[in-house]
């Protein structure tokens, strides 16, 4: 196995790291302090620069990379904040994702170029008051009616909601038991019958609204099915690569701290000496730094892996689950060592602590994760309802 990056992933990652620190900096502590998400303008330059399309074929505007080269990418950029990458996180490893492994050409041409130019960000909706980690419990309804769909019920916890130009439903489209009948929808914001509530206040994660969605007989044409019923594994299949993403602003946001930690103790004096001095300090930052290399590992094998297709969800599975808790105890840890400093919401390292949270969360739950290992362990699913 080759761990050296080839020269173009270099002048990739090496591209993403000068722009976000030179570029993106006071942009994300704006984001942060408004909680607003990062402007058009600033998403049309992330893709003038090639970021919002790094794993999307040519033929629709993205550079035709891997999910590997994307990873590079949004690792660099989730360094500085959530907020900036979430545009990168949303193109690259979202329902954009969804889109362009199930949807029809007309959907594809329609929406993806769009995306790879900043122009339109598309949000997934899946969680339900009632259904989030029981994705086969939706409730949400589309009635296919000739050449129409009419769609009644309530979304809940939708990153984007509100702000994005593009949303991709999943909901219940037959009367099919579980599985069988969901499916997935393409709709756009201004469709009739389709309203938000109001804005959520979330631990972490500022620049990143989130909003219930709200479907009165919404009415979308049948054409803008993306994943009939009976394909539901589809939908789940390339749920794979979003886990991809959440991985890796895990990583990152847990690199980050332990690069800021190093800084610090460098500095910070106490006892007429730098705290990096102490033993105690040195055993943790060794701590930090073996987790983050650890998951940063697992990570990039479960994108390379999947080379231009969908990670193993067994790779992802293990990657996500141990990414989402060790970016919360490096997070933490970068907080002790700054003592007050760390929790003053003047420096940087409170708001890695914060956001640290989101990402066992989404995405599928940790909990979740260790349900899929065990179950590619033992070579059969599990059904949590017995």
């Amino acid at each position: 196995m080759d761990f050296n990056f080839t020269e173009e992933q270099h002048h990739l990652k090496e591209s993403a790291r000068k722009f976000a620190r030179k570029e993106l900096v006071d942009v994300a502590k704006e984001l942060e302090e408004a909680d607003e998400p990062m402007s058009e303008e600033w998403r049309k330059r992330l893709g003038a620069m090639g970021f919002l399309g790094v794993n999307i074929p040519q033929a629709y505007g993205g550079l035709g990379l891997t999910t590997f080269e994307a990873v590079l990418v949004l690792e660099e950029l989730a360094q500085i904040s959530p907020a900036v990458a979430f545009p990168v996180f949303e193109s690259c490893f979202g329902p954009t994702q969804t889109l362009l492994h199930c949807a029809s050409e007309d959907i594809k041409q329609k929406v993806l170029p769009r995306v790879c130019t900043g122009e339109l960000v598309v949000a997934v909706t899946m969680s339900e008051p009632e259904a989030g980690s029981a994705m086969t419990d939706l409730t949400t309804r589309g009635v296919i009616q000739g050449d129409k769909v009419i769609i009644n019920g309530q979304k809940r916890w939708c990153s984007g909601a509100g702000h994005s130009g593009g949303y991709l439903l999943y909901c219940r489209m037959s009367d099919a038991r579980g599985a069988a009948g969901v499916g997935a929808i393409y709709l756009e914001l201004g469709t009739k019958g389709m309203s938000f509530g109001k804005r959520e206040r979330l631990l972490g994660m500022r620049g990143v609204p989130s909003r219930d969605i709200f479907f009165d007989d919404a009415e979308v044409p049948a054409k803008n099915i993306v994943v009939p019923v009976g394909k539901f594994k589809d939908l789940m299949k390339t749920f794979s690569v979003e886990r991809c993403g959440n991985t890796t602003l895990g990583v990152a946001g847990a690199a980050a701290a332990l690069e800021y930690a190093v800084e610090y103790v460098q500095t910070r004096k106490q006892f007429g000496k730098p705290i990096v001095e102490f033993q105690a300090v040195q055993l943790r930052l060794a701590d930090m730094a073996i987790r983050v290399e650890a998951a940063r590992l697992l990570l990039y094998r479960a994108a390379a892996n999947a080379a231009a297709g969908i990670p193993s969800l067994r790779d992802i599975s293990i990657a996500k689950c141990y990414a989402n808790e060790i970016t919360r105890e490096v997070c933490a840890n970068g907080v002790q060592l700054m003592g007050a400093y760390g929790f003053n919401k003047e420096y940087g390292m409170e708001q890695r602590l914060r956001d640290s949270f989101a990402w066992g969360i989404g995405g599928g739950t940790i909990d979740i994760q260790k349900i899929n290992i065990a179950a590619e362990l033992v070579g059969r699913r599990f059904d949590q309802r017995r």
